[in-house]
């Protein structure tokens, strides 16, 4: 079977991980699971703990909102004539906002899954700037909806699920250590059996509203899929800045090598040439000036190889296809290029594309032991196809540090994906789409 690994937002999932999963103990991730999925061995877990901890301390934020807002009303009633009413108003609207963001940080408590924050970053600084983007999103809105909720009836019924249920068995406990005329001491040992007997049972109706309690928060509270998407777009574009942003740098460092250090050092050979030529050739100078011109030209030699390792020329003169040529025939197994494209693609696309097929053939000589491989390349409608294959001995895993992840991350942040296909024995064949719409937001 050919173990699959897809890589799409740089994260990675080995097919050997699939076949893996039966060893592994299934952790319940909110309290519903947790009652459903172990009964009995739930009431040894912290869960009923974390449920009664997430109630308490919703009474105790219904309670503060509800003062807060009280004293929020009254003070802008009382100060509606003047300017001063008006910011109270305007505080009470941004009440949700706060318990918005307490209550996402509370339902850690019963639910493993953070909650996003649903709210953008103001596009300025400044107070004004965060207030009128905060005015404009839904999400405030919601926010407020929720603790209008929260005040007017989930609060009342975490602190009466408490009461209720936790209620009696606390207070036969209580009783037990407390002097009741014409109880005694066996009435005082019952009471204190009754009350323990009675708490595991009260453990299930505290969790299960606790699940319930989260899952409405989370409902009310997660962003939507507007929202994210929008921060997805954000953060898509940023990145795509970013590795644009990268590739500039190259381009100059590439450009401050090739008109700097590499013009000095190719001035120095020929200085060192021509002193040669001065000194007799039986003398101590003459043999130190060869060694030094030596040195020199393996140091111009290198730094060309560093050149072009950084950005390549003919990836700009000629293209991927040459560009890729070009590595091949430095390669140190045979290397079959087929790459046929129509046009010449997006700069930052052949530029990840180069990079990829590089750090792939660099890896095959490394790690593979393959005798050859091969490289083809298409554009379909207006994704660029890559497939790398050598015959090497498989077994290839991005975790072992062969800079895959890396690839992985550089081809989503132009909205492709690396796939990895690599059994044991081999071959191996890595597979990049990257689309080329030129329209890319950036």
């Amino acid at each position: 079977m050919v173990a699959e690994a897809s890589v799409p937002t740089g994260g990675l999932t080995a097919g050997r991980a699939v076949q893996e999963v039966g060893r592994f103990r299934v952790v319940p991730r909110n309290a519903w699971q947790a009652v459903s999925e172990r009964p009995l061995g739930f009431l040894a877990s912290s869960w009923p703990w974390r449920s009664v901890a997430y109630l308490a301390s919703g009474v105790a934020l219904g309670a503060a909102t509800a003062a807060a807002l009280i004293g929020l009303v009254v003070a802008g009633a009382l100060l509606a004539l003047v300017v001063i009413g008006l910011v109270a108003f305007l505080a009470i609207a941004l009440t949700g906002v706060a318990v918005g963001r307490f209550e996402r940080w509370r339902l850690r408590l019963v639910d493993r899954d953070a909650v996003p924050g649903p709210h953008r970053r103001p596009e300025r600084r400044g107070f004004f700037a965060w207030l009128r983007t905060r005015l404009r999103e839904p999400a405030t809105w919601r926010e407020l909806g929720y603790t209008v909720v929260s005040l007017g009836a989930l609060w009342w019924i975490d602190a009466a699920m408490l009461f209720l249920v936790l209620g009696i068995p606390v207070g036969l406990i209580s009783a037990a250590f407390t002097e009741i005329e014409d109880v005694g001491t066996l009435g005082s040992t019952l009471f204190l059996l009754g009350g323990l007997a009675l708490l595991p049972f009260a453990a299930y109706p505290v969790t299960v509203w606790a699940g319930a309690r989260a899952a409405l928060a989370r409902a009310i509270l997660a962003p939507r899929d507007a929202e994210l998407g929008a921060q997805l777009v954000e953060v898509t574009r940023s990145r795509a800045r970013l590795v644009d942003a990268f590739d500039v740098e190259r381009r100059r460092i590439e450009r401050d090598l090739h008109d700097g250090a590499q013009q000095r050092l190719v001035a120095l050979t020929m200085a060192l040439g021509l002193a040669r030529m001065e000194v007799p050739a039986d003398s101590p100078a003459a043999k130190f000036l060869g060694v030094a011109q030596d040195q020199a030209e393996q140091a111009h030699a290198e730094l060309r190889e560093l050149i072009r390792g950084v950005h390549p020329q003919v990836l700009t003169d000629r293209g991927l296809p040459d560009a890729v040529s070009e590595l091949a025939d430095r390669a140190p197994i045979p290397v079959q290029v087929d790459i046929a494209l129509p046009r010449r693609l997006p700069e930052g696309i052949e530029i990840t594309a180069h990079l990829i097929v590089a750090e792939a053939l660099a890896n095959v000589a490394k790690h593979s032991g393959a005798s050859r491989a091969s490289v083809y390349g298409r554009l379909v409608i207006d994704v660029l196809m890559l497939e790398i294959r050598d015959n090497g001995r498989g077994g290839a895993d991005p975790a072992r540090g062969t800079g895959l992840s890396g690839l992985a991350d550089r081809a989503a942040a132009y909205g492709g994906r690396l796939l990895l296909s690599s059994p044991p024995h081999g071959p191996t064949l890595i597979r990049v789409e990257l689309p080329c719409r030129s329209d890319r937001s950036g």
